[in-house]
C-alpha cells in the first residue's frame, strides 16, 4: 500500500489543507472582470490542460512511486483536467438513485477500489511581490493524496468542495511536478449517494495562487438595510498583519463608501441611499480590498432575506421561489462543466421565467454563484451530502417505522458522522459566505436525520443566522427519538399531493412550506404545473418550490445511422445495478434541446395573468406576479384577435400601471365576428433589455376566448363534397363484410369489428391498414406506476369485436349500426361500443360512437379511433391547441391556432420512447399532400395525433434512435386521453385529468377529398 487508508478512516477528513475560506481571486492589480475570466488574474496560475494518466482497476496494482520527481511517465496516457475519466473511456459509467455501488459496510469500501494515478510537469516562476503559493483543487471524486516534487503535500475528500494547500515551501523555480492519486471511492463516498451518474476523476479546475506574505486570508461580508442607509460589515482575517484600503463603487463607478482596516476584526462602511439586489433588478456594487501588493475585487449585493409570520420576504416584499433542481451534467464533459455551459444554462432559465436554483445535490463551483449575483438568481446552496442507501438495506421487518428508525440510527444519528457532516457543510458555508445570491443553505439531500443534522444546523445557525436553513429530510426520523427542529426555518417537502399540502397549511402551518422538489420533469411532462402554481399563489405561506429537474442525464455516444445522437442512460454500459432513465427527468434535453415541459412552465409562470375581460365593455384586469417591478417598467403587451385561425386585428396595449402583486385596469375594445372561433390573445414582451435577455423577449401570454355565443370553427365545411342528385349509393354486404360505393368512393367495413378495412376515395386507397377502436398509449414515463393496472386489465392486448350489424339504406346515404365491444383475453368486456357510422352519398362519414365502460376497470389511457393512413399524406393543418403538443394536464404552453406542420415535425422526439404529439381541444385536422387528403372534425373539441411511428413501436423500443417509422401515416382522433400528471416520482394523476368516464359518447366526422 503506496499510502496511508485515510480513505476509510472517518478520523481523518483532510490532511494539511488550509482552513476553509471565502472565494476570492486575487491579482496584483485592480483587474474588474475575473467573474467568468479569472484566469486573466496574474496571480493564478491555472494548471488545466493535459496531464499524464494512469487507470488501475485496483489500488494495489500499483506498483511504483508514481509520485517521484523524476518519475518515467513515458507509458501513461493522456487526459484533460479538468474531466472525469470514465468519460475518457477508462472505467465504466453508472447511473445508481438511490442505491450504493459497493456493499453498505462503512466506512469501507471495496479492497480493489479503482484509482486514477494523474501527473502533471509545469513551469513555474516565484514572484518577489506573492512569494507564498496556495495550490487549490476545486473538485476531486472521490477522495485524492497530492505530491510535488516527490514531497507529499496532503489528502483531502469532499468532492464538490474546494481543497487548498500550502505549497511555498515545495515549489521551485523552473520544472514542477505535480502527482495526484484519486480514489473511486472512500468513506466519504457513503455522504455523496446523489441521484446522478457516478464519475471520478479531478473534474473541477486546479490551480496556484499566488499571494504575499502579508495578505488577506478571509474575509466575510454583511450587510444591514435601514430605511435609506445600507451598513457594510466587513471582517477580516490576515496570514499576518496589514492595512487594508477597502472602497465600494456603484455600478456606473463612483465611489459610494471608504474605509480601512489595519489588524483582524470589522470594518463597517454605509451607503446612502442604497440600490437594493432582487432577481428582477440585480444591482451590484464593486467593492475593492487593496493591500501593499495585492488587489481583491469582490461584488456586494445588497439585500435582506427574512421570515416574519411564516412568510418570505426579500427587502421587505414577499416572494415566490419560481425555481428548478440543477445538477452538473453534460452528455460529453460530464460532471466538468465551464462557464460557458453555465451562461447557457442560466440563459435558458432567465428566458422562462425561473428566478432560483437549488444546487442539488451539492456546491457548484464558486463561478456559478458569481454569476448569479450578476444575473439574478436565487440559490439554495446545498451541502455535498446525501445518504440515502441505507434505505435501501436490508430489514427483516419492512415497515415505514423500521425503514426510517434504520436509516436514520446509520449515518444521520450516529455520532461517528459527526465531524464529516459537519465539515461538509461548513466548507460550503465558508466558501460561499460571501455570495449574495444564496439565501438560503441547505443541510443535504435525503440523508434522513439526527444528531449530526442537529449540530450542523447549530453551527450554520450561530455562523450565519441571516440566512434562512431547509433540510427536507428532517421529515424522515426515528419516532422513538425527539429531535432538535429550532434550527430549521422552513418546512420542506419533495412532490407532495396537493391535498398534502392544504392539509399541512390548514393544520400546522408554522413553519413557510417550500416544494424543494416537485413536478418531475420525466418524459413526457409535467401535467400539473397550472395546478401547483394556484396552491402557491393562494396562500402566502407558499413560498415557492423547485421543480425537479434541469437536464435530461444522459452520456453521448456519437450518431446513429439515422442522424440521432445516441444517448445512454442507466444500464447501457452493462452495469447490473442501475435504475434505467429515471435520470432522464430534465426540462431540457442533454444537448439543451428544450423539452415542451420546459414551454409549458414558463408561460404558467408568465409576469402578468388576466383576471377578467369584458368584451363588451373592454375592461381588462391585470395582475403582476412579479415581486419588485411594476408591469409598467417591465413589461410591453401586444394583442392578437383571431378568427379560426387566422389573425384579424392586432395592436399595442397603452403602459397602465400594476404594482407586483397586484391587480390593475386598462380598456381594449375590440370588434368580434359574428361567426367561427374566435381568441384574444395578449402578449408579454419584455420591455428593456436585461442580463441574459434582449429587449422584446416573449415571457409568455394570455389567451381568451371572445367567440359569439354557440359558434364554431368553419374549416371543417370548405370539404364537405356536394350531394349530386343524380348520384347512387351501391350497398353490398355478406357474412364479413358491407361494401358501400359512390360515384367518388368505394369503403368497406368489416361486420367482424364495425370498423373500416378500405377507404377509397377517387380511386386512391386512404387506408393501409384497418381501422381500430383506440384504448391503449404507448406509456410515458408518468405512467410508470399505472401502466400495470392497465396491463394488468390488459388495455395493451385490446381488441375489437362486433356483434350485431344493421344496415338502414336511405335516398341520401346508408347508416350502418353495429353493437360492439373492446376485449381483451382472460379479462371480462372492458367497453360495451354501439357504433353509428352514416354514410353520405358524396362520401362524408358521420361517427357516432356510445360507450359504456366496466367500472371494474382502471381509468383509460384514451379512447378514439386509430386509422393507418397513405403515407403521402405527410401534411397537416390543424385548428387546436398548438404548436407543441397539448394534453388536458399540460396545454399552458399552447393556444388555439390553425397550424401548419409535417407529420415527422409533430413527433416530440423522448429519449425513451413514449407517448408524445397529442394535440388537445382540437376542432379540425386535415392530412394531405398536393392533390389530395383527408379532414376530421368535430362539434365537441377532440385530440389528435399523426405519426411516423405506431404505439406498440413506441413501447417497445428503449431509445430514440432505435425506432423505425411505420409503413403509414399513423392518425388518431380521441375523444380524451388520461392526463400526463408527474406520477413517476410524484402523487397520481388530478382527478379531474382523469380519464374515469364510466358513460361517453364520441361523435366525428370524416371527409376523404381531392383537390381542384
Amino acid at each position: 500500500m503506496i499510502v496511508p487508508r485515510y480513505y476509510e478512516n472517518l478520523s481523518v477528513l483532510h490532511e494539511n489543507t488550509m482552513p476553509a475560506r471565502a472565494y476570492y481571486i486575487p491579482a496584483s492589480r485592480r483587474m474588474d472582470n475575473l467573474v467568468e475570466h479569472r484566469e486573466e488574474s496574474d496571480r493564478m496560475q491555472l494548471l488545466n490542460g493535459t496531464w499524464k494518466f494512469q487507470y488501475f482497476n485496483s489500488i494495489y496494482d500499483i506498483q511504483d512511486s508514481f509520485f517521484e520527481k523524476n518519475y518515467d511517465t513515458e507509458n501513461f496516457d493522456e487526459i484533460q483536467v479538468p474531466s472525469v475519466w470514465q468519460m475518457a473511456g477508462y472505467d465504466t459509467h453508472q447511473y445508481t438513485n438511490i442505491r450504493y455501488p459497493f456493499p453498505f459496510d462503512p466506512p469501507y469500501v471495496p479492497q480493489d477500489i479503482p484509482c486514477g494515478v494523474y501527473v502533471h510537469t509545469f513551469e513555474y516562476s516565484r514572484d518577489e511581490k506573492a512569494p507564498k503559493s496556495f495550490l487549490n483543487f476545486e473538485g476531486v471524486d472521490s477522495c485524492f493524496y497530492v505530491w510535488i516534487n516527490g514531497s507529499y503535500i496532503g489528502y483531502s475528500q469532499v468532492s464538490h468542495m474546494t481543497s487548498e494547500f500550502d505549497v511555498t515551501d515545495v515549489l521551485q523555480d523552473g520544472t514542477n511536478t505535480v502527482a495526484v492519486l484519486v480514489m473511486k471511492w472512500c468513506d466519504g463516498s457513503y455522504l455523496e449517494d446523489q441521484d446522478k451518474f457516478r464519475m471520478s476523476g479531478i473534474f473541477r479546475d486546479v490551480y496556484i495562487l499566488k499571494r504575499p506574505k502579508q495578505a488577506i486570508s478571509d474575509y466575510h461580508i454583511k450587510t444591514r438595510i435601514e430605511d435609506m442607509l445600507a451598513k457594510v460589515e466587513i471582517e477580516m482575517k490576515f496570514y499576518s498583519p496589514l492595512n487594508v484600503k477597502i472602497s465600494i463603487e456603484d455600478r456606473n463607478g463612483a465611489v459610494v463608501a471608504l474605509g480601512s482596516i489595519a489588524e483582524e476584526g470589522k470594518a463597517v462602511l454605509e451607503i446612502a441611499s442604497p440600490e437594493l439586489w432582487n432577481t428582477e433588478n440585480p444591482y451590484l456594487y464593486k467593492l475593492i480590498l487593496e493591500t501593499e501588493n495585492e488587489v481583491i475585487v469582490d461584488h456586494i449585493a445588497l439585500r435582506k432575506i427574512e421570515i416574519k409570520d411564516q412568510v418570505i420576504y426579500l427587502n421587505g416584499q414577499k416572494i415566490k421561489f419560481r425555481g428548478v433542481n440543477r445538477h452538473d451534467s453534460d452528455p460529453v464533459t460530464g460532471f466538468t462543466i465551464n462557464t460557458e455551459q453555465i451562461t447557457t444554462d442560466l440563459t435558458l432559465m432567465k428566458q422562462h421565467n425561473f428566478n432560483a436554483i437549488r444546487s442539488s445535490h451539492y456546491p457548484n463551483a464558486p463561478f456559478f454563484y458569481e454569476m448569479c449575483d450578476k444575473y439574478g438568481f436565487m440559490v439554495i446552496d446545498e451541502a455535498d451530502i446525501e445518504a440515502h442507501g441505507p434505505f435501501m438495506i436490508y430489514r427483516k421487518e419492512d415497515t415505514d417505522y423500521n425503514r426510517f428508525k434504520r436509516w436514520n440510527e446509520k449515518i444521520a444519528d450516529d455520532p461517528v458522522w459527526e465531524e464529516a457532516i459537519v465539515d461538509r457543510v461548513k466548507l460550503m458555508v465558508e466558501r460561499d459566505k460571501n455570495r449574495f445570491c444564496i439565501v438560503m443553505w441547505s443541510m443535504g439531500n435525503e440523508s434522513a436525520y439526527g444528531c449530526n443534522f442537529e449540530k450542523a444546523l447549530e453551527w450554520t445557525k450561530n455562523f450565519d443566522p441571516d440566512r434562512i436553513t431547509q433540510y427536507e429530510s428532517a421529515r424522515y426520523r426515528n419516532y422513538d427519538e425527539t429531535y432538535d427542529y429550532s434550527n430549521l426555518d422552513v418546512y420542506s417537502r419533495m412532490y407532495p399531493a396537493l391535498s398534502e399540502i392544504q392539509e399541512y397549511l390548514d393544520k400546522d402551518g408554522s413553519k413557510p412550506f417550500l416544494l424543494v422538489e416537485y413536478c418531475h420533469s420525466m418524459g413526457n411532462g409535467p401535467g400539473d404545473f397550472e395546478d401547483y402554481f394556484q396552491m402557491i399563489q393562494d396562500n402566502d405561506k407558499m413560498c415557492g418550490g423547485f421543480v425537479w429537474e434541469w437536464c435530461d442525464h444522459a452520456i453521448a455516444h456519437g450518431t446513429a445511422e439515422n442522424g440521432k445522437t445516441i444517448y445512454a442512460y442507466g444500464g447501457d454500459h452493462g452495469e447490473e445495478i442501475h435504475d434505467g432513465n429515471f435520470c432522464m427527468d430534465g426540462l431540457v434535453y442533454p444537448d439543451r434541446t428544450v423539452h415542451t415541459g420546459l414551454l409549458e412552465y414558463k408561460n404558467v409562470y408568465r409576469p402578468a395573468r388576466v383576471i377578467s375581460y369584458n368584451k363588451e365593455s373592454g375592461e381588462l384586469v391585470l395582475h403582476n406576479y412579479m415581486d419588485f417591478d411594476d408591469l409598467k417598467d417591465y413589461v410591453k403587451i401586444s394583442y392578437e384577435l383571431t378568427q379560426d385561425g387566422l389573425v384579424i386585428s392586432k395592436g399595442i396595449l397603452p403602459e397602465f400601471s400594476v404594482a407586483p402583486h397586484g391587480e390593475g385596469i386598462t380598456n381594449l375594445k375590440i370588434n368580434v365576428p359574428e361567426n367561427g372561433k374566435c381568441y384574444l390573445k395578449l402578449i408579454y414582451h419584455l420591455k428593456k433589455e436585461l442580463p441574459l435577455l434582449d429587449e422584446d423577449h416573449i415571457l409568455g401570454f394570455d389567451e381568451i376566448e371572445v367567440s359569439k355565443e354557440d359558434t364554431k370553427c368553419k374549416l371543417a365545411e370548405k370539404w364537405i363534397p356536394k350531394t349530386v342528385v343524380d348520384s347512387e349509393l351501391q350497398v353490398n354486404e355478406n357474412d364479413t363484410q358491407i361494401h358501400i360505393k359512390g360515384r367518388e368512393f368505394a369503403y368497406t367495413i368489416d361486420k367482424r369489428t364495425a370498423l373500416f378495412t378500405e377507404m377509397k376515395f377517387a380511386g386512391r386507397e386512404y387506408l393501409n391498414h384497418p381501422m381500430e377502436l383506440n384504448i391503449w398509449r404507448a406509456p410515458t414515463d408518468n405512467d410508470m406506476y399505472i401502466k400495470s393496472e392497465w396491463k394488468k386489465a390488459h388495455y395493451d392486448k385490446a381488441y375489437t369485436r362486433a356483434y350485431t350489424t344493421e344496415v338502414v339504406q336511405g335516398k341520401h346515404g346508408v347508416k350502418i349500426t353495429s353493437h360492439a365491444s373492446v376485449v381483451a383475453e382472460t379479462v371480462q368486456k372492458i367497453l360495451d361500443v354501439t357504433i353509428t357510422w352514416k354514410i353520405e352519398v358524396a362520401g362524408k362519414i358521420d361517427a357516432d360512437i356510445a360507450v359504456t365502460k366496466d367500472d371494474e376497470f382502471p381509468d383509460l389511457p384514451r379512447f378514439g379511433v386509430r386509422m393507418f393512413l397513405d403515407k403521402k399524406l405527410s401534411a397537416v393543418r390543424y385548428f387546436g391547441m398548438g404548436p407543441q403538443e397539448s394534453y388536458c394536464d399540460k396545454h399552458q404552453a399552447a393556444s388555439h391556432g390553425l397550424y401548419r406542420a409535417d407529420v415527422g415535425d409533430l413527433h416530440e422526439d423522448y429519449i425513451r420512447p413514449q407517448e408524445n404529439g397529442s394535440h388537445y381541444d382540437c376542432e379540425y385536422v386535415e392530412l394531405n399532400n398536393s392533390r389530395y387528403g383527408i379532414v376530421a372534425s368535430a362539434e365537441k373539441a377532440f385530440s389528435f395525433n399523426a405519426s411516423y411511428y405506431t404505439q406498440e413501436e413506441l413501447e417497445k423500443k428503449t431509445h430514440n434512435y432505435e425506432l423505425i417509422e411505420s409503413d403509414s401515416v399513423v392518425f388518431c382522433v380521441d375523444y380524451a386521453l388520461n392526463g400526463i400528471g408527474s406520477n413517476s416520482c410524484g402523487p397520481v394523476v388530478l382527478d379531474q385529468y382523469r380519464f374515469d368516464d364510466v358513460l361517453f359518447r364520441f361523435q366525428f366526422t370524416l371527409i376523404p377529398y381531392v383537390k381542384g
